[in-house]
């Protein structure tokens, strides 16, 4: 990903591709790397695959939220001068996403997410790992997916510092307050862009009938399942999540 990473102004993001631009948004714990497999097929099918860095924990307290990190996405946009965007979110970034669709509907030409939070109270901060807890934060990093091997030591160090970093954890729980506070329920009926809801079927973040909500509360959304899968549906299955993606562009003509 190091050759397609760039800084510019006040943006840090990954870029690879010609076309319509994907703008993809990671989660509370999630890193570019999620995307990776998502990052690699789409560039070669005609699109811009841009992951920008969201200010999750280096803005002020009263900007750790998801309406700010959906304006932020906004200047994002307009900072590259892109007309109109396909989003992708997962989890946290899912429910900026939708957030961002709300506010400014004009710049999004399709929208998809995976684990999204939006109206499941309880998908992030119900039990937020204990500090120090190293063996508690290996079994929450496990049980965000359905195969366990997929939480590499990497990943759990990762989600082991956060934890045991004081703002951060502030910062982290400032945003699953915030999460709760901005559910989407009354907003979802009134959002008529054409969404893509892929959901692991195994997710005991944001459980199914989540996305049986999500897709019966938004008017113009297709719901796809993937099987044996849990929160990162594009992280542990990466092949099933692209072709299920494709598909949806295509019948959609984005």
């Amino acid at each position: 990903m190091d050759k397609n990473y760039k800084k510019e102004g006040k943006y840090s993001y990954y870029e690879a591709g010609e076309g319509t631009p994907i703008v993809i948004l990671h989660g509370l714990m999630g890193g570019l790397s999620n995307f990776d497999g998502v990052a690699q097929y789409f560039p070669n099918k005609g699109y811009k695959v841009v992951i920008p860095d969201l200010p999750i924990y280096t803005q002020s307290i009263l900007k750790t939220n998801v309406k700010s990190f959906a304006k932020y996405v906004k200047d994002f946009i307009t900072f590259k001068g892109f007309d109109k965007v396909i989003l992708l979110g997962n989890s946290l970034g899912g429910h900026i996403a939708l957030y961002h669709t709300k506010l400014y509907p004009e710049k999004v030409a399709g929208l998809v997410i995976t684990g999204s939070s939006g109206l499941y109270e309880s998908a992030m901060g119900d039990s937020y790992p204990r500090r120090g807890d190293y063996e508690y934060i290996k079994k929450k990093a496990e049980d965000v997916f359905y195969d366990p091997k997929i939480a590499t030591p990497e990943l759990i160090d990762e989600v082991y510092a956060t934890a045991n970093d004081r703002i951060k954890l502030i910062k982290t729980l400032t945003i699953a307050k915030s999460a709760i506070r901005h559910n989407m329920a009354k907003d979802l009926p009134k959002m008529t862009v054409e969404t893509c809801i892929i959901w692991g079927k195994n997710d005991s973040v944001t459980p199914p009938n989540v996305a049986e909500e999500f897709d019966k509360l938004l008017p113009n959304s297709t719901l796809y399942w993937i099987d044996k899968c849990g929160h990162a549906a594009m992280m542990e299955h990466p092949d099933e999540f692209n072709q299920i993606l494709e598909k949806w562009l295509t019948e959609q003509k984005l």
